[in-house]
C-alpha cells in the first residue's frame, strides 16, 4: 500500500522544473488583457447600441409628437381656412343681397320720383289751363254783364231750385239766382226759405244771411228737418235794392237715393256746381245705367 504522502508520481526533485516559463506566462498575461479588452470593447459596443436604440427610440417618439403636433396644427388651420372661406362666402352673399335689394329700392324710388314729377308736371299744366278757362270766363261774365247793364240790366230771377235729401233727417238746399244792375254794381241780396205744411210753417235759417248779387250767385246750405214735421211745400224769397219775388214749390218725395252716406260726418262739402249741371250729370247716370 503505497502512502498518499509519500508518492513521487508527477514530482521531481530538479529545481528547474519548479520555476514558470517567462515566456509563457508573457502570453498567458496578454491574453487575459486580450480578453479584458474585448470584454470592455463589448460592453462599451453593447452600451453604445444600446444608447443608439435609445436615442433612436426617444427620436422615434419625439418626432412621432412633434408630427401629431403639425399634423394637428394644419388640420385646425385647415379647418380654420375652409371655415373662414366659407364664412367669407357667406358674408359675401348676404352683402350682394342687400346691395341688390337697395339697388331694387333705388330704382323703384327713382321710377316712383319719376311718376311722381310727370304727374306734378301734368298737374301743373292742368292747373294753368283750368286758370286760363277761370280767366277766360270772368273775362265772358264781364262781357256779358256790361252787355246786360249797358241795355238796362236783369230783373232778379230764379235759375234753378234744387233741396235734395241727406243721412240724419238733414237735407241740403240749392239755389241758383241771377241779376244784373242797371248800374253794373253789386246789390245786397238776401234770401229766405220756409217751409209749409197744412197748418204750421218753418223757417230755415240760412248762412251766410246776405250774398253781394250783380250777375250769378250760387246760394247753399244745409239744415235739419223738425222733428215729426213733414212738409208740402217750401217758399222761397228774395229780396235786393227794394225789389223782392217769391217762388212756392211742392214738396215732393222722390225715390231713395242710392249713393247716399250713412252719416253726416262722411258728407263732402257743399255741392257748388249749378244746379243745371248736377242735373244734366245725374242724367247721364242713369242713362248709362240703363244702358
Amino acid at each position: 500500500m503505497v502512502d498518499p504522502s509519500k508518492s513521487t508520481f508527477g514530482a521531481t526533485t530538479n529545481s528547474d522544473s519548479i520555476n514558470p516559463d517567462p515566456t509563457i506566462l508573457d502570453e498567458a498575461d496578454d491574453i487575459v488583457k486580450s480578453e479584458k479588452s474585448a470584454l470592455n470593447m463589448s460592453g462599451v459596443l453593447l452600451a453604445f447600441v444600446t444608447s443608439l436604440v435609445i436615442v433612436a427610440v426617444m427620436g422615434m417618439i419625439l418626432g412621432q409628437k412633434i408630427g401629431y403636433s403639425r399634423g394637428v396644427s394644419h388640420s385646425i388651420e385647415d379647418r380654420l381656412t375652409g371655415n373662414g372661406e366659407e364664412a367669407s362666402t357667406q358674408n359675401i352673399k348676404a352683402l350682394k343681397l342687400k346691395v341688390d335689394t337697395l339697388q331694387n329700392q333705388v330704382n323703384t324710388a327713382q321710377q316712383e320720383r319719376d311718376i311722381s314729377l310727370a304727374n306734378l308736371e301734368k298737374l301743373r299744366d292742368d292747373m294753368n289751363k283750368l286758370h286760363i278757362t277761370n280767366l277766360q270766363l270772368q273775362q265772358s261774365r264781364a262781357f256779358l254783364t256790361e252787355s246786360l247793364a249797358s241795355k238796362g240790366g236783369m230783373t232778379l230771377q230764379i235759375i234753378g231750385a234744387k233741396i235734395a235729401p241727406l243721412p240724419e233727417n238733414a237735407y241740403e238746399y240749392r239755389f241758383d239766382v241771377g241779376m244784373v244792375d242797371s248800374g253794373n254794381q253789386e246789390r245786397l241780396l238776401t234770401p229766405k226759405l220756409t217751409l209749409l205744411d197744412d197748418v204750421n210753417m218753418v223757417e230755415v235759417p240760412l248762412e251766410p244771411k246776405n250774398y253781394g248779387i250783380n250777375g250769378v250767385v250760387l246760394i247753399r246750405g244745409r239744415f235739419v228737418m223738425p222733428k215729426d214735421f213733414k212738409p208740402k211745400q217750401a217758399k222761397l224769397e228774395l229780396s235786393v235794392a227794394g225789389q223782392t219775388i217769391e217762388q212756392i214749390y211742392d214738396w215732393q218725395y222722390g225715390q231713395p237715393v242710392a249713393d247716399l252716406p250713412y252719416s253726416l260726418e262722411e258728407l263732402s262739402e257743399l255741392d257748388k256746381r249749378p244746379i243745371a249741371a248736377i242735373e244734366a250729370e245725374q242724367q247721364a247716370k242713369q242713362q248709362t245705367k240703363q244702358q
